[in-house]
């Protein structure tokens, strides 16, 4: 039997009474057995100090001798310590680590750790160097260097010649005057100080505010490479050891760690009172699972047979109940892996906690993971579905990782999409044990299938699978954490178990983790033992596993599958949106690929099938008269779909007489991979919107989902030109059935959708509606938030539909909306809540609003760091907001870049998001700029982002070209039609002018709003308007419509030429009422006709779109106009005496109407 006991550079208490804490002097190590035969003899090993320290420094933030890291080299050598991996001649066994976080702040006014650490390695090559990690710690000086070496057995180690740090590589370097044995163990201690900095990276602070008082957790992200920044360490995924850790920390907080703690002591260290918490030592696992917590939080329990289950958060959030759905959830899901993987969960302990600043949606620490509050935390009250599911998901998917990638860890970072994907696939179907009424097996087509193809299908994306010499830095580490890692590491094995079958998948997994249980793999060992499994039932596959895998792992991209149903041929190419993009990344095997393909003809299965070469041909394929061929069934294969045209007009025959004899998640896949073959040129533009026709019936979620997120690409590249409106008014005829849909199933928005999937299509249909005009939307949403302001401790609004309610409110608003929902953002005490109006707050109107707002995003007192990327990526989302934020970027992505750190995340998910709606060669010169003028900051994990937003703009340059006018004569077409069906609503077709009364009417008799007649215009004139000014005849068209329709207050008001919807224009003149100039999201008004004379003086903002101060900008006053300062928004017009009336502008005048 082998004992395991811990070393012991550990600091230990003198005694429960104790006045002070002092580093050990004796050395008490490993007891090791040794078996020989049948009796097994016991060698114990008791080691000391050759020389005890003549002078014990104490870890209580005192002074001492320190050394800070050095500035960075500038031009390594090839010297070891110029290299960023570790040399293999040293392998960890043990830690010993003591940390003491101070939870306020020190003299010099900053926050701070202290501690010590003891590292137990074995020498495996002779070596006179070792080379551990330490990044920004202040080392302490014993005997003039910055370590001290023993050795294990007793025996007098090498002496040290010099010590320093390598900053640039962020090691230890200790340089030794004869060389470390093979075979023979040593130690290595040092002391330190570090800061506990709000960098949300190493061992950091978090800060929230409870009852109105400040509270300070000490926390840690030691992922993927940010141990070092704690303590000295082999900070590398192979350098497993086991951690022994004890944390100092002030009386009544709460010290969580890895293991349970098995003692807790209150001591006193230098005067000060403390407690002293000691865990049990953790399993032998790498340093970047590490997890270390000081807080005061509360928790909630329960014990699963021997596992201790808790739900870590904020005392307020526990006590309401926030954490209970979490607890509901982790035990049932530990349960099904274990069933799954076949192996018990190997640990004492499943702990998981909720911070408020955390840079990752969660981080799987083995025994102690940690969460953003969004991800753990559910209030049934005012957490939505969406809230629910993204709490079970992401439970499954780090309790997933306790076996694969924990258990079990890939040796290298080059392969971290195996360990990533792995959890991103198998997350569904832990959260699908748990809520088997969601189908949410299903999503992983929208969330991940389809979401990676985006990526993908560019010339600059890249292999799941690196070579190990490529990823070597911690910001080229920190870049593969990307879609193409999670999601089509998903999509992949997800593919690989389907053709497997799920019970050849299951089995090769457990001898899997059973085999390197506590060691490292590389991606190879999983289709070993996969092979085995398919070998063990005699399973027939075309080649080996590892044959078929290397094709999907090792070369980027994916194929586009075409068959011919005249012929039956088959064909794969390499899909890329841009057809004329260079891949300059060569393949071994010529971008072909072995496809499973799982086909059905006109509604019965018809098996698997394997596309093995470029070209093949299956008879059975052909289909005559009105059958048709659907290839990847439920898109259990990652590829695109794209067939001869006679077979894609069956397929939508099919979808307009009866849509749902095609499988839900294939009505999916036919409308995105119509839209992207689109893109890419392969088919017409209008043979992919012809697939959204038979959408008026549709009324499944994830059709319309794919749909969306299809035409969202259309309004990126349109919103800002003649197009939209006709888009809009399209849209506005299809969303119009799924909204009455809801509105009737929900009894006029009183009840929920009983289906998970059916809570989200309602919030489509809302979205949708109100952003497209359907007639009493925006009314609804407004009332319900207006009810909200006037009584803002009772939010009425359903959790499901707020995010949506919020966004469309503010953005048909003002600054009354948005201070609003700002101050319920500051004062929301739910993550969930506040996250939703986070994200709202973007969907204002007002440019200076969003100026400000992207202010707030430098500000960590306003927007916490961890929110900031993604706050300027939800303004960027708007198209009065994307210019701003583009600006804002590049004004200060130094500052962002430093701030955040080049090992942050987010860089990559801002690039993206700030670029996506680039469609011009003015837009792509800028970023080319933007490129060069900060080489030499550099982009950290958004330098491949960079990259591949140039080509998506690029991508989109060209489709713009070759499609906006056939994309607007399309929606055009389209409306002649629908203003058909409308004057059947009348009985007769009838003259305008018969339309324009009876619209009238609709007003001054029954009762109907502006808004509501307003939204039929569009029919009378023929397009959708966007913009007054746009076109001549629209003007003229508007301008007489106006005339007939419009009481005498609204011919009051001249509305600038800005771009606002006819809709918008209308309802702000009816919200006008006595006041003959009000409007604080009016971008312009006229208060009588002296004025007209001084237009110019009247102007209380630019246009939004060309507007780029925070405030409006300061105007001159006008005779009977004044705006109030800059930041004000109302414009006050006190009524003057009646004079005779300036003649009006003409009509001609582009700048206004009416």
């Amino acid at each position: 039997m082998l004992q395991q006991a811990g070393s012991s550079f550990a600091l230990m208490p003198q005694s429960d009474m104790a006045k002070g804490f002092y580093i050990s002097k004796t050395l008490c190590v490993v007891s090791i057995v040794v078996g020989a035969g049948a009796v097994a003899t016991i060698i114990a090993l008791s080691v000391v100090y050759a020389e005890e320290k003549s002078k014990n420094e104490p870890i209580d933030g005192g002074p001492v001798t320190t050394v800070k890291p050095p500035p960075a080299t500038p031009t390594p050598s090839n010297d070891p310590w110029d290299k960023y991996r570790l040399p293999d001649a040293l392998v960890p066994d043990t830690y010993d680590v003591t940390l003491w976080p101070r939870l306020h702040k020190d003299e010099h006014g900053m926050y701070i750790f202290t501690g010590n650490s003891s590292v137990v390695f074995t020498c495996v090559k002779e070596t006179d160097l070792i080379l551990i990690h330490s990044n920004k710690l202040n080392l302490t000086i014993f005997d003039g260097h910055l370590a001290t070496l023993l050795s294990v057995d007793g025996s007098a180690p090498p002496s040290i010649k010099s010590t320093w740090l390598q900053a640039e590589t962020q090691f230890l370097v200790v340089q030794l005057n004869g060389k470390l044995s093979a075979g023979k163990s040593y130690g290595l201690y040092t002391e330190f100080q570090g800061e506990l900095a709000d960098d949300l990276t190493g061992f950091y602070r978090s800060e929230y505010y409870e009852d109105g008082d400040k509270k300070v957790v000490a926390t840690s992200q030691m992922h993927p490479t940010h141990a070092r920044k704690t303590f000295p360490c082999f900070d590398e995924p192979a350098m497993k050891a086991i951690f022994n850790i004890t944390l100092i920390h002030q009386p009544g907080t709460v010290a969580l760690s890895n293991g349970r703690d098995i003692e807790t002591v209150d001591i006193t260290i230098n005067g000060t009172a403390v407690t002293w918490t000691r865990f049990e030592p953790t399993k032998k696992m790498s340093t970047y699972l590490l997890a270390l917590i000081v807080s005061d939080y509360n928790f909630t329990w329960s014990e699963d047979d021997t596992i201790l289950i808790r739900i870590w958060a904020r005392r307020k959030a526990i006590a309401d109940g926030h954490g209970d759905y979490a607890l509901n959830v982790t035990g049932p899901v530990l349960k099904f892996f274990e069933s799954y993987y076949n192996v018990t969960y190997p640990l004492s302990k499943s702990d998981q906690i909720a911070l408020p600043d955390f840079y990752f949606g969660a981080m799987e620490n083995w025994g102690l993971v940690t969460y953003r509050e969004t991800n753990l935390l559910f209030d049934p009250i005012t957490s939505s579905n969406a809230n629910k599911e993204r709490t079970a998901s992401i439970i499954a998917h780090e309790l997933a990782h306790m076996w694969f990638g924990n258990l079990v860890t890939l040796k290298w970072w080059n392969e971290v999409w195996l360990n990533e994907g792995f959890a991103s696939y198998v997350q569904y179907l832990g959260a699908n044990y748990k809520e088997p009424t969601w189908n949410i097996k299903d999503l992983i087509v929208l969330n991940d299938v389809h979401r990676v193809f985006a990526i993908d299908a560019l010339a600059s994306s890249h292999p799941l699978s690196s070579r190990e010499d490529e990823i070597t830095k911690p910001e080229q580490i920190t870049e593969l954490f990307d879609a193409i890692s999670y999601s089509k590491g998903a999509s992949v094995l997800r593919m690989l178990s389907e053709f497997l079958t799920e019970d050849v998948f299951v089995k090769g997994l457990n001898t899997y983790l059973n085999d390197f249980a506590y060691n490292n793999t590389v991606g190879t060992d999983l289709w070993d033992h996969l092979q085995r499994a398919v070998i063990a039932i005699g399973m027939e596959l075309p080649h080996p596993v590892h044959d078929i895998m290397n094709r999907w792992v090792l070369q980027m991209g994916f194929p586009v599958v075409t068959i011919n149903t005249t012929t039956g041929q088959l064909s794969q190419m390499h899909f890329l949106l841009d057809p004329d993009a260079v891949v300059d990344r060569p393949s071994e095997f010529k971008y072909e690929w072995y496809v499973p393909i799982k086909w059905m003809k006109t509604g019965v299965d018809q098996g698997q099938y394997w596309l093995l070469k470029k070209q093949a041909t299956n008879s059975n394929m052909t289909a005559t008269g009105p059958d048709w061929v659907l290839a990847n069934i439920n898109v259990t294969g990652y590829y695109r779909v794209n067939y001869d045209q006679g077979n894609w007009d069956r397929l939508l025959v099919q979808l307009d007489s009866n849509h749902q004899v095609i499988p839900v998640i294939n009505r999916a896949q036919i409308l995105d991979d119509a839209f992207n073959l689109a893109r890419a040129n392969i088919i017409n533009t209008t043979l992919a919107l012809r697939t959204t026709k038979y959408l008026s019936d549709e009324r499944d979620y994830m059709p319309w989902e794919s749909a969306l997120n299809n035409l969202d690409y259309f309004f990126l590249m349109f919103d800002r030109t003649d197009v939209y409106g006709p888009m809009q008014a399209y849209l506005k005829n299809q969303i119009e059935p799924l909204f009455e849909y809801f509105k009737n199933i929900t009894l006029d928005w009183t009840q929920i959708p009983e289906g998970h999937m059916d809570q989200y299509n309602q919030v489509n249909a809302i979205r949708v509606a109100c952003s497209s005009g359907v007639a009493g939307c925006q009314d609804l949403t407004r009332g319900w938030y207006n009810q909200w302001m006037q009584n803002p401790d009772n939010n009425l609004i359903d959790p499901n539909l707020r995010m949506t309610v919020y966004c469309s409110a503010i953005a048909a608003g003002g600054a009354v909306e948005w201070d609003f929902g700002w101050r319920m953002f500051l004062n929301a005490s739910i993550a969930s809540e506040a996250e939703k109006l986070r994200s709202a707050l973007a969907c204002t109107k007002q440019p200076w609003l969003l100026n400000r707002y992207l202010e707030y995003t430098l500000d960590p007192n306003k927007i916490r760091k961890q929110d900031a990327t993604s706050t300027i990526v939800y303004i960027a989302s708007n198209v009065i907001g994307q210019p701003l934020a583009w600006d804002f970027v590049r004004e200060k992505w130094e500052y962002m870049f430093t701030q955040y750190g080049s090992s942050s995340f987010s860089f990559s998910g801002l690039i993206n998001g700030v670029t996506k709606r680039f469609s011009t060669e003015f837009e792509l010169k800028q970023l080319q700029q933007f490129q060069k003028d900060n080489a030499q900051v550099g982009f950290g994990s958004g330098t491949l982002a960079l990259e591949q937003s140039i080509e998506r703009t690029n991508g989109n340059i060209k489709w713009l070209a070759s499609n906006q006018e056939q994309v607007k004569h399309w929606f055009q077409s389209d409306l002649k039609a629908l203003t058909t069906v409308l004057t059947r609503q009348f009985g007769q077709r009838q003259s305008t002018q018969a339309s324009r009364e009876r619209l009238t009417n609709r007003h001054r008799e029954g009762g109907e709003s502006w808004g509501t007649v307003a939204s039929d215009v569009r029919f009378h004139t023929g397009q959708g308007y966007r913009s007054f000014g746009a076109a001549k005849q629209e003007e003229l068209a508007l301008h007489t419509f106006l005339q007939a329709l419009t009481p005498e207050r609204l011919r009051q008001h001249v509305i600038l030429a800005t771009p606002r919807s006819l809709d918008e224009a209308l309802k702000e003149a009816e919200r006008a009422e006595d006041v003959l100039c009000r409007a604080p999201d009016q971008t312009a008004c006229v208060c009588e006709a002296d004025c007209y004379e001084e237009e110019e003086e009247v102007r209380c903002a630019r246009s939004p779109l060309q507007q780029r101060r925070q405030h409006p900008p300061p105007v001159r006053r006008g005779r009977c106009y004044h705006c109030d300062e800059p930041g004000h928004l109302a414009c006050d017009c006190p009524a003057p005496a009646p004079k005779p009336r300036s003649p009006r502008p003409s009509g001609n005048d582009t700048r206004t109407a009416l």
